[in-house]
């Protein structure tokens, strides 16, 4: 039985519980670095202003990736993935399990699909009804399929995957560097205060504790931080570190790592004066990708890649992308009587 619409309200009142936490205490870090340290211990104004300078832009940048990451709403499949009329009327009629993965298999044809599931079938989500584009996963927190999916994050109430991955890492990025503003400058301050070369005030409490604090962060927060650098030189996602993704060869844990220089492209784009801004910048669509296993001619390949998501494209319906990638390795064959020529890519250990 579904659960009552109060009882979901309520759900998505306590998901917000861990947001509220990490806002109040970033709010606390806030006012004892600004007031308990800058106002009333720190005595020399130039330090005081250097202080503030700097805490403000970690501080800014910090802020504005994390409410990046919080609000911008998941990349969910278009409607070209949604079973046309006629084949989704079949599908719901026909109760074997084998002739409804032919009607998947006959529309799944026309789009940019490589991936299966574990036994072979065609990946189909039956509550938001679509054929899954690679990578794409359903998030049962928000009720959706997710494009390029890496998990549901709690501590921003959101689904964490190809419309938000670089401000997730970015967030991530500011977050230490955040706790390691606030731990060098407060180290002194608390050695004086921890050896009693300072009185005790009111101030005392919350520099011995903010230190403590942003030490305990930093810890957390950086080795989250190089799991995830880990994941983009690989081009894995959480889900697919976890369960290699299934090709029609079988599983392949590297199937979409194309070399470090252009795995760090699709998540942070081709652009690097973008790549520190929490802008969105990353490549594709996030409904379809090059893979190792797709193999195209030279001539082709800037065209495929396009429409497979490693650069900018205009608009183009995901069948077109489909059928041009589909049908390119078969093309070449017929052109050059049979041999194939494959994209360059960096090596994969």
């Amino acid at each position: 039985m579904a659960p009552s619409p109060v009882l979901k309200c309520c759900k998505r009142a306590l998901n917000w519980v861990p947001v509220l936490f990490i806002h109040l205490v970033v709010g606390w870090s806030y006012y004892a670095y600004i007031v308990e340290l800058c106002v009333y211990t720190i005595t020399n104004n130039a330090e005081r202003i250097s202080y503030l300078v700097i805490f403000h832009i970690f501080f800014g940048m910090f802020i504005w990736a994390y409410w990046k990451t919080i609000w911008s709403m998941p990349a969910k499949p278009s409607k070209a993935f949604a079973l046309p009329r006629v084949e989704k009327e079949l599908y719901e009629r026909e109760e074997r399990a084998e002739q409804q993965q032919e009607i998947l298999k006959k529309v799944a044809k026309n789009l940019p699909v490589y991936t299966r599931t574990a036994g072979g079938a065609i990946r189909y989500c039956d509550f938001c009804q679509v054929i899954k584009p690679d990578r794409c996963h359903h998030c049962s927190t928000c009720e959706m399929c997710v494009l390029k999916m890496d998990h549901h994050c709690p501590w921003v109430n959101n689904c964490v995957g190809f419309s938000n991955y670089k401000f997730f890492v970015l967030f991530l990025a500011y977050a230490s560097l955040y706790c390691v503003v606030i731990c060098a400058t407060v180290v002194q301050y608390f050695i004086k205060f921890w050896t009693k070369e300072l009185l005790d005030t009111h101030a005392k409490f919350h520099i011995l504790f903010l230190f403590f604090v942003a030490a305990l962060f930093f810890l957390s927060i950086v080795s989250l931080l190089s799991y995830h650098l880990w994941l983009i030189g690989k081009n894995r996602s959480t889900i697919e570190a976890f369960r290699a993704p299934v090709f029609s060869n079988g599983p392949d844990k590297n199937g979409f790592s194309l070399g470090f220089s252009r795995n760090l492209a699709e998540v942070f784009g081709d652009q690097a004066k973008y790549w520190i801004f929490p802008v969105f910048s990353s490549l594709g669509d996030g409904h379809s990708f090059v893979t190792r296993l797709v193999h195209i001619d030279p001539e082709h390949a800037n065209s495929v890649l396009q429409q497979n998501g490693k650069s900018p494209v205009g608009v183009t319906s995901p069948a077109e992308l489909g059928n041009s990638a589909h049908h390119a390795e078969e093309d070449q064959k017929k052109m050059s009587g049979g041999h194939i020529d494959t994209v360059t890519t960096e090596s994969e250990p």
